[in-house]
């Protein structure tokens, strides 16, 4: 994995086998810097804390695909823990003219090796638009109803 961003709780990293290929989308994921087994083992602060990070990451990932001209209609988000039983949310980008992830099926699971996982290009401005939404009015850590 690679780090994308990270807040005082949790990492933001690209997916290295994605089951999305970057240019449907891609696929990033959100993990807890201490394990947990779930979401009801977060404090009430962290949980606003993932909640904002979800929202702030699926943004920052839309602006910047849509700038490649990968055309996200919308995000899944999806609280796993199957395979790795601890909290991680996965962010699945779904382009509406995907041909192989279609945007209207639902996501059939499983990394395939032709999937290409999102390139340093992607990373560094998934970050820096990250960290814009962070810094804004609406998502910073000084605005009254997030503190």
């Amino acid at each position: 994995m690679t780090l994308i961003y990270e807040s005082k709780n949790f990492t933001l990293e690209s997916h290295e086998n994605p089951e999305i290929d970057r240019l449907e989308g891609g696929h990033i994921k959100i993990n807890p810097k201490v394990r947990v087994r779930d979401r009801t083992f977060l404090s009430p602060k962290q949980a606003i804390e993932l909640m904002r990070f979800t929202i702030v990451a699926g943004k920052a990932m839309i602006l910047w695909m849509e700038r490649r001209w990968i055309k996200i209609w919308r995000i899944n988000y999806q609280d796993n823990g199957n395979w790795n039983p601890e909290l991680h949310i996965h962010l699945y980008g779904r382009a509406i003219d995907a041909k192989i992830q279609k945007y209207w099926d639902p996501l059939i699971p499983g990394h395939k090796t032709q999937f290409k996982a999102l390139d340093e290009k992607d990373i560094m401005e998934i970050k820096n638009e990250c960290e814009k939404l962070f810094n804004s009015e609406e998502f910073s850590d000084k605005n009254r109803w997030l503190s």
